[in-house]
């Protein structure tokens, strides 16, 4: 009878042949080099706006986490909480499964009882802008509070932080919940500040912008809470997963936790009894006292966790994020080089505080003040004066094999959603001025992608499509 092989000895093996597979299946998902060409063919090979960049690494993650079968959120996720924080600077992460639940828990987390006279209750208004993702506004609604819809700048794709006033009704406003889009850092000097002469709450929507910085501070550690997504398409990926950051008050940890876990008092971690010592020695609400604290419940919560295998793999994504980062810098930039002959039709992104772009870099306004995105796509606004719209410029590229987005769901007060409730006595939310910058961005913007997998020939693939589409050759 032969020897049985050692537990160790197999899962070695098994890993070694994992790597080796995912080399040969996966190759193409890995990072390009510099300079590295890979097969491409303009016309018949997909360029996607955004996508997986991982590699042998990732998929042996993955596999290692299954051979453990911890399936749950366990010691990969507690690893990711934990380097994620250190990366940005902040008290706690905590994970979820999506960025939009990471929003929804982080709202979730202001109403909490236990937050006092700071607590956000129904009817209160929280300032929101126009143009963006449904998820940032869903979850103000979805507690009975009013989003306060202002204006979007069409250059930076941001809040028009002179409108910020105007939302302003004391006794009624509360927090102020917005997202840094695509990448691009809204004006947080100023946000910031109104929200602490003003005593708001605020929510940073950071899932388009990990890695971005404002006068060289990571975006996701000025206001209260962030939220980061972890989808394919973002800046690294668990395949689906968010997370919830918590950057100065501790306090605010355990209503997040609360909120993804089922809304339980118990603070102890999966698999944990009794980290409070006295399990059986609460007693809460009209409870009989030592009623079983693991199943004490002080919130309407939710399960809204991701599991170990995707923390596992969105660990050894989070190591290579910094480079991730500079090639979404790199692509934007070449993309702009490329397309600048074609300023007078176009329009492009501009980051916060600055006001023009050459080949020698941003031009920046009096403030001081400096916004550095790590872009999530690259916007382009197709002027008046063009001799195509919008709309013929996405069929060209779709045409030309090129993936493209609008800016999500355009002036979300045009969406079915809002627009069947305006004639309501209470229609749930209120807008500031008419709007025309976000319905500008709706009529008038697309994007195209910049994450880390583009390479060159794919770059001038898209800056010749589009260069064909406005004046019918390839410049």
């Amino acid at each position: 009878m032969s020897e049985r092989r050692p537990d160790s000895e197999i899962r070695d093996e098994i890993l070694r042949l994992v790597r080796e597979y995912a080399r040969s299946k996966h190759g193409a998902f890995a990072l390009p080099a510099e300079g590295e060409e890979r097969p491409f063919v303009p016309g018949e090979s997909t360029v996607p706006y955004a996508g997986r960049v991982f590699d042998a690494d990732e998929v042996e993650a993955g596999v290692a986490s299954m051979l453990d079968f911890w399936l749950t959120l366990g010691p990969e996720g507690t690893a990711f909480e934990r380097e994620l924080a250190a990366f940005l600077g902040v008290r706690n992460t905590i994970l979820v499964n999506s960025g939009s639940s990471a929003n929804l828990v982080a709202f979730a987390a202001l109403t909490s009882p236990k937050l006092g006279d700071r607590r956000l209750k129904p009817g209160d208004e929280v300032i929101t802008v126009a143009a963006g993702f449904p998820t940032t506004v869903a979850p103000i609604m979805q507690h009975g509070c009013v989003p306060v819809f202002i204006d979007n700048d069409p250059q930076t794709l941001n809040v028009r932080i002179e409108q910020l006033d105007d939302a302003f009704v004391p006794g009624k406003t509360r927090a102020v919940m917005m997202a840094h889009t695509l990448g691009n850092p809204f004006d947080l000097t100023a946000v910031v500040d109104f929200c602490r002469r003003h005593d708001l709450w605020l929510v940073e929507d950071n899932c388009d912008a990990l890695g971005s910085t404002y006068d060289g501070q990571l975006t996701g550690t000025f206001g209260d809470l962030s939220t980061q997504s972890f989808y394919p398409p973002h800046h690294l990926t668990m395949g689906e997963g968010g997370a919830v950051s918590i950057v100065r008050n501790a306090g605010l940890k355990l209503l997040v936790e609360s909120f993804r876990d089922w809304g339980r008092d118990c603070w102890c971690a999966s698999g944990v009894d009794n980290t409070c010592n006295k399990r059986f020695g609460w007693q809460l609400g009209d409870l009989p006292e030592g009623f079983d604290h693991k199943y004490i419940y002080t919130h309407l919560g939710y399960n809204l966790k991701p599991t170990d295998p995707q923390a596992a793999i969105g660990l050894r994504q989070l190591r290579k994020l910094p480079t991730f980062v500079e090639a979404r810098k790199r692509n934007w930039l070449r993309l702009r080089a490329a397309l600048d002959r074609h300023s007078d039709v176009l329009e492009f992104q501009l980051p916060t505080h600055a006001t023009g772009w050459s080949a020698d870099g941003f031009s920046w306004d009096a403030s001081g003040h400096r916004s550095d995105p790590s872009w999530f796509g690259f916007m382009i606004r197709v002027r008046s004066g063009a001799r195509l719209s919008r709309k013929d410029l996405a069929i060209a590229l779709d045409e030309a094999k090129i993936g493209n987005r609008m800016l999500f769901g355009g002036n979300l007060v045009r969406q079915p959603v809002f627009a069947q409730r305006k004639g309501l006595p209470s229609p749930g939310f209120r807008t500031v001025g008419d709007l025309a910058g976000a319905d500008a961005i709706m009529n008038e913007v697309l994007f195209v992608g910049v994450y880390p997998g583009l390479t060159e020939a794919m770059i001038a693939h898209i800056a010749a499509t589009i260069g064909k589409a406005l004046h019918g050759d390839a410049r």
